[in-house]
């Protein structure tokens, strides 16, 4: 018997995790992935939204701008790659310019600082390779770019550090209400909990609807994008955005905490929850879309494209709180863009939500920071060296587009929810994410992991379930095993 079950380890359940666990009760949380962050955190723009976007008087408009202003400090203490490289949404000549003083007018109503106007002059002495045509925008210094991968193993380290259970590869089938909280049964094993916490992302309609007569329904909005190689990364320095419609802020164009640009997404509406396949169409439809606000897009330099998932719920706002017919069971349901901003003021909310509900009583001993993985290219070259004396492992580069050394991949296997897979390794070190795509350094980080967890070659995947890359061996090396 838990206290608190969440369910869902994306950023939003992880978030809530990590302010939960500055309270003393028996947390866990529930994912059907091998990994956090394998959901639509995993594969989103990136953004720290300023918040003008969202209309006044919503959730989202009151937790984007609360978690953006969390930022600065979460970055610090988690240890999280974060960027304040400001926003524009752009406007051309045959667009009408009254619409950014509307999102003008909205972003101070909402609380967003230092926004203001800028004219074709300043806009294109800021970004040369704006679009001709773009003659004016909204400029919000507050906006940022984070690693939400990052970002969300910060928050589950750090809330592991304070206690907090998690159970990877299993999958909630069915949620009962009981006399005094509900039984969550998996695909492994059943779990009871006084309070239930769905952060499920685009199935949080699903397990909602499990318990409570109210019903929600939730649409999946798929998005694709393009990143682009490291050398293409200097091409605008600002989050590039274009102005809203009905289905978003339109393809936008950014640089990457990582020095790579960014390009997408699409939206389109689909039934199927599991549908991130990039397509021939929406791909293609990127370099056209973004060429409206930035010009010489150098889309040949593409290194990836992938896709991800919305949770667009019919109201089109958040819902966080206490199902009203389902006692103890709390919904973060409906968490699309500004979603990542959102999720540090959405733990918080729901943190105080559920000590409300339960009484919870605040830990004395409660650890508030997180140490990333260490990462050698931010060290002096002296500093570099001395560390390779005492490590001789952050000498030895497995990745040579990224240049992780094996000594950051040993980290990411050893620490806390430690990776078991070549992309939780990636998501970690960004070992695989360079120019070649993991075409090198693959057979030396599979080494790494058989040797180190210790798991057989024919276990190791890409990322759970059968995506195994050894089938088995050859009749010759049978042959030579005792």
């Amino acid at each position: 018997m838990y206290d608190i079950a969440i369910i869902g380890a994306g950023v939003t359940g992880c978030a809530i995790a990590r302010e939960l666990s500055r309270y003393q009760a028996g947390i866990c949380v529930i994912e059907r992935e091998e990994d956090v962050c394998c959901g639509t955190s995993k594969a989103n723009s990136a953004i720290i939204h300023a918040g003008f976007d969202a209309k006044p008087g919503t959730l989202k408009a009151k937790l984007n701008v609360e978690g953006n202003a969390m930022m600065d400090t979460l970055s610090k203490d988690l240890d999280i790659p974060f960027v304040r490289n400001g926003s524009l949404v752009v406007c051309t000549d045959e667009q009408n310019a009254r619409e950014l003083e509307r999102l003008l007018e909205q972003g101070k109503g909402n609380g967003v600082k230092d926004l203001r106007i800028l004219d074709r002059e300043a806009l294109h002495t800021m970004e040369p390779n704006l679009d001709d045509h773009v003659t004016s925008a909204l400029y919000a210094p507050t906006g940022g770019i984070v690693c939400p991968f990052h970002m969300t193993i910060a928050f589950a380290e750090n809330a592991v550090a304070n206690g907090v259970e998690f159970f990877l590869n299993t999958a909630v089938t069915s949620i009962t209400s009981l006399e005094d909280g509900y039984l969550i049964s998996t695909d492994k094993q059943d779990i009871t909990a006084k309070t239930v916490i769905n952060a499920a992302g685009v199935y949080a309609d699903v397990f909602h609807n499990m318990v409570s007569s109210q019903k929600l329904h939730i649409t999946t909005r798929k998005g694709e994008y393009q990143l682009l190689d490291k050398s293409a990364g200097t091409h605008v320095s600002h989050t590039i955005f274009q102005l809203p419609g009905k289905m978003g802020k339109g393809v936008l164009v950014t640089p990457t905490v990582h020095g790579n640009l960014l390009v997408g997404p699409t939206a389109e509406d689909t039934d199927n929850k599991e549908g991130i396949n990039t397509t021939r169409e929406g791909l293609a439809s990127l370099s056209e879309k973004a060429s409206h606000s930035v010009k010489n897009l150098p889309m040949r330099q593409v290194i990836t494209s992938f896709a991800g998932l919305r949770a667009h719920e019919d109201n089109g706002d958040f819902i966080i709180g206490e199902a009203a017919d389902a006692p103890g069971f709390f919904d973060a349901a409906g968490i699309e863009s500004p979603g990542l901003s959102s999720a540090p003021a959405i733990g918080v909310m729901m943190a105080r939500l559920v000590q409300d509900k339960m009484h919870l009583t605040e830990k004395e001993n409660f650890i508030a920071t997180r140490k990333g993985i260490l990462r050698p290219e931010e060290l002096s070259l002296e500093e570099r060296n001395e560390l390779i004396k005492k490590q001789p492992a952050y000498g030895n580069i497995i990745c040579r587009c990224e240049m992780i050394s094996e000594g950051e991949i040993l980290d990411a296997i050893h620490r806390p929810l430690g990776a078991r897979s070549l992309d939780a390794i990636k998501r970690r070190t960004r070992a695989g994410m360079g120019r070649c795509q993991a075409g090198f350094c693959s057979p030396r980080t599979m080494e790494i992991l058989s040797r180190e967890v210790p798991m057989e070659m024919t276990d190791i995947s890409k990322c759970g379930g059968s995506s195994q890359f050894v089938y088995g061996y050859n009749k010759e090396i049978q042959e030579e095993m005792p």
